[in-house]
């Protein structure tokens, strides 16, 4: 039962109710002199110790220790006498067993200040939410084994003002460490201290690959494939909306429409002062334009290529498509109040504003409903094994009338495919580069700039099992511990 105080002599133990009083003293061994290391046994006098032990039966353990003060032998000894400690056991100004601090100090690292007080008082170890703040400062920070290959991420420690950078093992997901800043020269200082590093996992960002650069030199980097697809995705989105005018014609007809006119007669204006010789920025003054305006539409060379398909959202009338069709077919006079008023015996429960809204904009006389960009550039992004039957509709009308959007699906499958590490990726991307570069897809050129740029950390995302994706979770995990750190400061603050 008290087999934590064996380098004591127990010589009594008392019971009284709910605290449990132990009396002992240390042994009659020589000891150390804690500064000349000669050993002593010789006794100036004792003093007294009450410390708290591990509760025994969920009642509180005292111990009350008789410790000698012993005389240093040594004449001239800075440390005449001193008193003697136990080691394992007695730390030095301490009221607590080292085991009774261990057992508190996990639990004030996990629950921080007033959690872990109120909840001492019921395993029978009560402490002050200032001692479990004291003792979670006095936990020590872990000796971390720096890997072979490591993560490298920046979170938010207040979004928009300060940022850190975050180091984990990419093997284990065990976090290494944590630099203040975001910047290049926090990151080369820490790796150049480390140079066992073989690689280093990161996303797309040009200032950590730089950093590395200058102080690895010869680690590899790679490449994180959850952003290459992610920027994948943003630019299959650019493509379908540039080509909705084309895709999109068994919905409403996109091209009629006060926005479809504005945008030909802006697409008319740029071009004729192009012919004429006026530079972008000249002609983004002269129509009082965003720069980028100009130069998305100065790269069309017609104006149906720039016009979006409507951006309808799915509605409570959707279901009875195939009754109002009919019904207008039937008596193309029909009152909207008849309507709604069989639709709702149908079930219908919106209001007779959407429903009037969704006839005046053509939606009950196209074959099916209008699909956004963003919706269809998802259907295509979607595993083919994981595609309803009405998604895989829609995909196919969009390819039957948009040859670019079936080169498009092609070279989604076939990227798709490359997000399997393996060893002849490198090559393979390659050709896939070659493929889309022979295809009208001018946002889809853009993204393999991108990686042509950094081609030896995408072949080495391509080809090795690493990759950043536990950095992410690692984050969310750092996040949430710096706000409960954020909330005990200011809970002692406001003390």
């Amino acid at each position: 039962m008290f087999s934590g105080l064996s380098a004591l002599v127990i010589e009594d133990v008392a019971d009284s109710g709910e605290v449990v009083l132990v009396s002992a003293r240390t042994r009659d061994v020589p000891v150390p002199c804690p500064v000349c290391g000669v050993v002593t046994g010789r006794v100036h006098a004792y003093h007294g110790r009450t410390v708290r032990d591990v509760p025994i039966d969920g009642r509180q353990v005292v111990v009350r220790v008789r410790i000698r003060r012993l005389v240093c032998p040594v004449l001239g000894c800075r440390q005449q006498t001193f008193r003697e400690q136990v080691p394992g056991l007695l730390e030095r100004h301490q009221r607590r067993t080292t085991r009774l601090t261990g057992q508190l100090s996990g639990l004030v690292k996990e629950l921080c200040g007033r959690a872990s007080a109120r909840l001492s008082k019921s395993l029978a170890t009560p402490l002050s939410y200032a001692s479990a703040l004291r003792l979670l400062r006095r936990v020590p920070v872990p000796v971390v084994h720096i890997p072979r290959v490591i993560g490298v991420d920046d979170f938010a420690l207040r979004r928009r003002h300060s940022y850190a950078t975050i180091i984990i093992d990419a093997e284990t997901g065990q976090r290494i460490e944590v630099l203040p800043g975001r910047e290049a020269a926090v990151l080369e200082a820490w790796l150049r201290t480390h140079p066992s590093i073989e690689a280093v996992c990161r996303d797309g960002s040009t200032t950590y690959a730089e950093a590395i650069r200058r102080a690895l030199p010869d680690a590899v980097q790679i490449s994180d494939r959850w952003h290459l697809w992610h920027n994948l995705a943003e630019t299959v989105h650019k493509e379908v909306a540039v080509h909705s005018a084309c895709w999109a014609k068994a919905g409403p007809p996109p091209t009629e429409g006060r926005q479809a006119a504005t945008t030909r007669e802006r697409w008319q204006q740029i071009h004729a002062l192009r012919e004429r010789g006026v530079g972008l920025l000249e002609c983004a003054r002269r129509l009082n334009l965003a720069l980028n305006t100009v130069k998305r539409y100065n790269r069309v060379a017609e104006p149906e290529r720039l016009i979006r398909a409507p951006k309808y959202r799915p509605t409570l009338v959707d279901p009875y498509r195939d009754h109002l069709p009919q019904r207008r077919l039937e008596n193309p006079a029909v009152p909207v109040t008849h309507l709604l008023r069989e639709i709702r015996e149908l079930g219908y429960t919106g209001s007779s504003n959407l429903l009037v809204r969704y006839i005046n904009q053509g939606r009950v006389e196209a074959d099916r409903p209008a699909l956004s960009p963003r919706r269809l550039a998802r259907y295509l992004l979607t595993r083919p094994d994981h595609i309803k039957t009405h998604q895989r509709e829609r995909i196919e009308a969009a390819r039957a009338a948009c040859h670019e959007m079936t080169a498009l699906a092609d070279l989604i499958h076939r990227f798709a495919a490359l997000l399997d590490p393996a060893d002849g990726n490198a090559t393979r991307l390659s050709t896939w580069i070659t493929s889309v570069q022979e295809e009208d897809l001018p946002h889809l050129h853009t993204f393999t700039r991108g990686i042509e740029k950094d081609r030896a950390a995408v072949d080495a995302a391509l080809t090795l099992p690493h990759h950043n994706g536990g950095t992410e979770g690692v984050n969310n995990k750092t996040i949430l511990w710096n706000q409960r750190c954020q909330a005990v400061c200011l809970c002692i603050t406001s003390r």
